[in-house]
């Protein structure tokens, strides 16, 4: 059975689809823009804002699927330009100091609302 998970702490999906949805143990995070959600509005920043605000959105559905950071064990990065790729590893290694998840880099040719970052993570729950 799937459940799906919302909070208002992360962005609202801006197509048909759910912020996350739990399965058993597993969570599968939706692909998270630096969207701020206090505005609903794109980050204006550096690439390394803009990546802790994705980290952000990330952590809030996390947490409000009865998880945390730490307990994610894959993710994928999104970039429309691997020039950022270092900075994006600088800073998302802030987030996960140790044991970070398995992962997946890939350059695209866009992304939605014109941003140039966006991760999905699968969260394993405590249990």
């Amino acid at each position: 059975m799937k459940t799906a998970i919302t909070t208002s702490h992360a962005p609202a999906a801006i197509g048909p689809y759910s912020q996350a949805i739990a399965c058993g143990d597993l969570v599968f995070i939706s692909g998270q823009l630096p969207i701020d959600p206090a505005t609903g509005k794109l980050v204006e920043a550096p690439i390394a804002d803009r990546t802790r605000q994705v980290m952000r959105n990330l952590e809030a559905i996390a947490r409000a699927a009865g998880g945390e950071l730490a307990g994610i064990v894959k993710t994928t990065i999104f970039l429309t330009d691997l020039v950022d790729f270092q900075t994006v590893n600088g800073t998302y290694g802030e987030f996960f100091p140790t044991n970070p998840p398995a992962r997946s880099t890939v350059q695209v040719a866009a992304l939605p609302l014109g941003s140039n970052i966006e991760i999905e993570a699968v969260l394993q729950l405590p249990g």
